[in-house]
């Protein structure tokens, strides 16, 4: 089983990225997904999930109405639209896919937010 994201990169402040995350080796559309975060010296926090077929989707306060999680279950791919981004959105971005006990991880993407 693997997960790769992809997508990051350097963007001014109030600028748009869109991260994704590429699954295989098991069968992606029976797992739920999260995107995290991990700013230097921090610790690492929950971004936004969404379940299996997609039908909902969960955001943490800092990007509410700023980023939005998508999945493409035919793709085996999952997506995070970063919009406005603030130079606290800095951080190493990472995919979690999970099912029950099982997760797997990503090994993550950079974005920088930096004028």
């Amino acid at each position: 089983a693997q997960l790769v994201e992809s997508g990051g990169g350097l963007v001014q402040p109030g600028g748009s990225l869109t991260l994704s995350c590429a699954a295989s080796g098991f069968t992606f559309s029976n797992y739920d997904v999260s995107w995290y975060r991990q700013a230097p010296e921090k610790e690492r926090e929950l971004v936004a999930s969404i379940t299996s077929a997609g039908g909902r989707t969960i955001y943490q306060d800092p990007v509410k109405g700023r980023f939005t999680i998508s999945r493409d279950n035919a793709k085996n791919t999952v997506y995070l639209q970063m919009n406005s981004l603030k130079p606290e959105d800095t951080a190493v971005y990472y995919c979690n896919s999970y099912r029950g006990v099982v997760r797997y991880w990503g090994p993550g993407t950079q974005v920088t937010v930096s004028s």
